[in-house]
């Protein structure tokens, strides 16, 4: 039994591998195939009559342990600089301003229809409104430089502001002048935090002549997130600085502290580490969604209950997004289509207690309003490849 599941497991792995590598040519999101796959080794399991334990409690082990690493490496792959300020202005617009719109939008759809508060209804709509950093940054590895940037740096603020609004609702029973003060001075000590926590890890990664140095380090700072995240402080706001910050020595070395780090020998680590992190954020994304896919039932993908609410989502979503992008002035296409929802709001869902969720919001629409944006992004991407081949060709 241990070999067959061994083996069931490698080879579930290399066919994701081979999902990624064809990904550029079929313009497939790897989230797609990823969930059929899960849901289809499921059907297997009860063809077969084969008896596996409940993998439910995983789910938000493996979630979180690849948030923690998608955004970490989006955050190293970032250039910060002078120059770029302008794009980080408006990616920070174009990722905070609909979240609140669709939360609102949603959140009143669903008190007017639900009869549940309204807080609750707000709070259940939030994970409908964060882009999935986990299939957006991917998305876009053979679109623009230009276009990557904004993406990476949207997708990944989302994240981060997504969560401080989720928290924000979800541990305040009463919203008042104090409660944005608490939160005010849960922000100031997070970047306290952050600052000692990224300084003291690069010195770690500097220092360390073991030949075992990049596993400690992540668990370090998996620890530091997930004690972070028990006295209810924006976390991942953390791993952001500490991606930019080892991302961008060269930009730093005119701070003195910096050079006791030694820049230059510790840009080699840096490029290492990313490395490792690239590698096993393919793998925890990987077990994550196909485990997801196993979870989900064929009931739960056709409710037609929550198709219409869905669609209702998909509207608000594309059509905010459309008309923020002719605000902000970015080019429409194919930006408009790169709203995926994932990891992020599948933990988010999950995240909800049961005293304050509500029916109109479950597994089912979850499911639905990822697999929908994600088709919508592959469609989007195809015809905006299409009509720059057409362009290049005249």
């Amino acid at each position: 039994m241990t070999a067959a599941i061994i083996i069931i497991i490698c080879s579930l792995l290399l066919i994701a591998y081979v999902f990624d590598l064809t990904a550029s040519k079929t313009k497939i999101p790897g989230v797609i195939l990823l969930l059929i796959l899960g849901w289809g080794v499921r059907q297997a399991a009860i063809f077969f009559k084969i008896n596996i334990p409940d993998l439910s409690p995983l789910l938000p082990i493996l979630g979180t342990i690849g948030l923690i690493l998608i955004v970490l490496e989006g955050a190293l792959e970032l250039e910060f600089n002078k120059s770029k300020l302008p794009l980080i202005k408006r990616s920070f617009a174009m990722a905070l301003i609909p979240i609140v719109i669709i939360s609102a939008i949603m959140g009143y759809l669903f008190f007017y229809y639900s009869g549940a508060s309204f807080k609750d209804c707000l709070l259940n709509a939030i994970p409908l409104a964060v882009i999935s950093s986990s299939i957006a940054i991917p998305s876009m590895r053979h679109q623009s430089r230009e276009n990557r940037e904004f993406v990476t740096y949207e997708s990944s603020l989302s994240d981060i502001l997504g969560i401080l609004f989720f928290n924000f609702l979800a541990f305040n029973t009463v919203i008042n002048i104090a409660s944005f003060g608490h939160f005010a001075l849960e922000l100031l000590i997070m970047g306290a935090v952050s600052f000692i926590a990224t300084l003291a890890l690069s010195f770690l990664l500097n220092k360390i002549d073991h030949h075992i140095k990049f596993v400690p380090i992540v668990i370090l700072i998996i620890l530091v997130y997930e004690v972070s995240k028990i006295y209810n402080l924006p976390a991942l706001l953390f791993i952001l600085l500490l991606g930019l910050f080892l991302g961008n020595l060269d930009e730093l070395k005119r701070f003195r502290f910096i050079e006791k780090l030694r820049p230059d020998e510790l840009n080699v680590e840096v490029h290492k580490f990313k490395d490792l992190i690239t590698e096993a954020t393919f793998l925890v994304k990987t077990l994550f969604f196909l485990l997801f896919g196993y979870l989900m039932k064929t009931s739960e993908i056709i409710d037609t209950t929550t198709l219409p609410w869905a669609g209702i989502v998909i509207v608000v979503i594309f059509i905010s997004r459309a008309l923020l992008l002719k605000a902000f002035r970015f080019k429409i296409m194919p930006l408009v289509f790169v709203a995926p929802r994932g990891l992020i709001n599948i933990l988010l869902f999950l995240s909800i207690l049961p005293v304050n969720s509500i029916s109109l919001v479950n597994k089912s629409l979850i499911v639905q309003v990822v697999f929908l944006t994600a088709f919508s992004m592959m469609v989007g991407l195809i015809i905006s490849k299409k009509e720059n081949e057409e362009l290049q060709s005249q």
